[in-house]
């Protein structure tokens, strides 16, 4: 009989880090049935000689909770090849959600991710009150990838204790018992575990820090117990950690929490991890510590990016001058007539001598061309030394470069892994996950979801840093094995057809663009990327040369499923 698909002569890599091999790759419904010498016909085949063939990629970090109401293929994700996400990251989520609680979610939600309330206002149905309901509501959605999520910290607060969710002082006993109840609820309903967040960056909008932000130890082990007596889902965190060598007690303390979690309860811990040129060697005393403490057991995982992570410009949006009138104007404009305005003499000689009053530290800024953005930046590649080859200032260069780009190029100002000498030795760790893409966060001010492809073309084809066998590892059966997420990440007989069909001499992404898609016009950043021939959700074609088929095959993960 017939396979529905066939996938012929491929260079498969299977996820598992196990040495590539040409075979074949047949399919049938949603399953993959062989891999190997595949005799008979199909009712579809795809010649894959000179191309991988490779699992979906499983992204752990992002924060698409609301976006898919609204996209139901998850982009940029979806162009990158990622098949399945994991949601609910940083303690932030819609759900539960007391009656009424919704408005604040959303704003603490765009507070925190910079994802726009009122498009999860409107986005979203709200039709649920426990975690379980979002997960029935996430159901009825058509959606073009897998997706499950965490239950967050700040919302299983906010549902018990209202406004004293915020407070500093310790939650009582029995708010506690009522937190963890919750948490209990939601892992019964498939959850893949619990997110918190400790870090003083996150705030809610009237500047207090998210709920469970300062929650006793005591908070945290209870939510951990949960986890440990369903045997199942992870605890993720946005850590508090302090480089000050008087302050260096509370990472300690921190990470001896973190630990002690996984330890007491057998499941594993993951938070984000970045060095910065503020605190230029705290990521190296965190892994020294998180060493100690691993030596007495448990399993606590960093995550950290590929690249820098930076705030990403552009005329298009939002440029390091607009604190000025004459830039802030610019922003009434659509992208012709700012064009245009910035070649106009005059209009261009306001600005010019607006930008000459501000500070701007051109030398932190770099420039990301439309195709073939450089991440791997140097001196060269600033917006100080493209004004020095033109002999112009740096605003004068800006305007050059966008008027000569058509708008398309961006400038990138990297606030985090700004040294890759110390993102090349967290990424040497085996230890270190690769995540922290926050798809679906952050949209008007980064855009760090095209990491599988840098990742690809940059540290394992051009550099070899990787191996082909271990890149992909890392972004599929690795990530997938943490969150217990069953037949996905690799290609084996038995497992979902996640699949993608990749043209390795040809991945690459684009510079950042704006687009005004989100719910009520609301813009944000996307990254295309090309190489990807075919991407394949659950057996149906999703993708193909980064155009979607119309497929939504995608189905929602939970921790309950039974194993594939």
């Amino acid at each position: 009989m017939a396979h529905d698909l066939i996938i012929r002569g491929g260079t498969v890599v299977d996820g598992t880090g196990s040495p590539a091999a040409t075979a074949d790759v047949a399919v049938d419904g949603d399953r993959i049935v062989a891999v190997g010498r595949v005799e008979g016909s199909a009712r579809r085949e795809i010649d894959a000689d000179g191309l991988l063939v490779t699992p979906g990629f499983v992204d752990i970090h992002t924060h698409l909770d609301a976006q898919l109401a609204w996209d139901p293929i998850g982009s940029p994700s979806c162009w990158h090849g990622v098949t399945s996400v994991v949601m609910g990251n940083c303690g932030v989520t819609f759900a539960p959600v007391a009656a009424g609680g919704a408005e604040f979610l959303a704003e603490m939600m765009e507070a925190v991710e910079d994802i726009p309330a009122t498009a999860i206002l409107d986005g979203l149905p709200w039709s649920w009150t426990g975690y379980g309901g979002y997960l029935e509501a996430l159901d009825q959605m058509p959606i073009g990838i897998n997706a499950g999520g965490m239950v967050g910290h700040c919302a299983v607060r906010m549902a018990v204790m209202g406004e004293r969710a915020l407070d500093v002082d310790p939650a009582p006993a029995e708010d506690v018992a009522a937190m963890a109840a919750l948490v209990d609820e939601a892992m019964a309903a498939g959850a893949l575990g619990f997110s918190t967040s400790r870090t003083f960056l996150h705030k809610v909008p009237d500047g207090r820090h998210v709920p469970g932000t300062y929650a006793a130890d005591d908070e945290m082990y209870a939510f951990g117990d949960v986890l440990g007596r369903h045997g199942r889902g992870v605890f993720e965190s946005a850590p508090r950690f302090e480089a000050d060598d008087d302050k260096l007690g509370v990472t300690r303390h921190e990470l001896h929490v973190l630990a002690e979690i996984s330890r007491r309860t057998g499941r594993p811990v993951t938070f984000g991890l970045a060095q910065s040129n503020r605190k230029p060697d705290l990521w190296r005393q965190i892994l020294e510590i998180l060493a100690t403490e691993l030596a007495q057991g448990g399993t606590v995982r960093p995550q950290t990016t590929c690249r820098s992570i930076g705030l990403v410009l552009g005329i298009t949006h939002r440029t390091p001058w607009d604190r000025a009138p004459s830039w802030q104007a610019l922003q009434d404009l659509d992208l012709p007539d700012r064009l245009n305005a910035i070649a106009a003499a005059d209009r261009r000689a306001v600005l010019l001598a607006e930008a000459d009053q501000q500070t701007v530290d051109a030398e932190a800024v770099v420039l990301l061309w439309p195709e073939n953005p450089n991440y791997r930046h140097g001196a060269s590649d600033t917006l100080a030394a493209e004004a020095r080859r033109r002999g112009a200032t740096p605003a004068e260069a800006f305007l050059d470069f966008s008027i000569e780009t058509a708008g398309l190029g961006m400038l990138n100002y990297p606030i985090l892994n700004q040294d890759f000498a110390a993102v090349e030795a967290m990424l040497s760790d085996d230890n270190v996950l690769l995540g922290l893409a926050d798809a679906g966060a952050h949209v008007g001010q980064i855009m760090d979801a095209g990491q599988p492809s840098w990742t690809l073309g940059h540290w394992a084809r051009d550099r070899d840093f990787f191996t082909i066998e271990e890149a992909i590892r890392r972004m599929t059966g690795d990530t997938a094995g943490l969150f217990g997420l069953t037949g996905r990440g690799q290609l084996r007989p038995g497992a979902y057809a996640d699949v993608n069909v990749i043209d390795l001499d040809r991945v690459g992404v684009g510079a950042p663009r704006w687009v005004n898609d989100f719910p009520g016009g609301a813009g944000r950043l996307i990254q295309r990327a090309r190489g990807y021939r075919h991407t394949f959700v659950n057996g149906h074609e999703f993708m193909v040369d980064g155009e979607h088929t119309g497929a939504l095959a995608g189905r929602v993960l939970r921790s309950t499923d039974a194993p594939a």
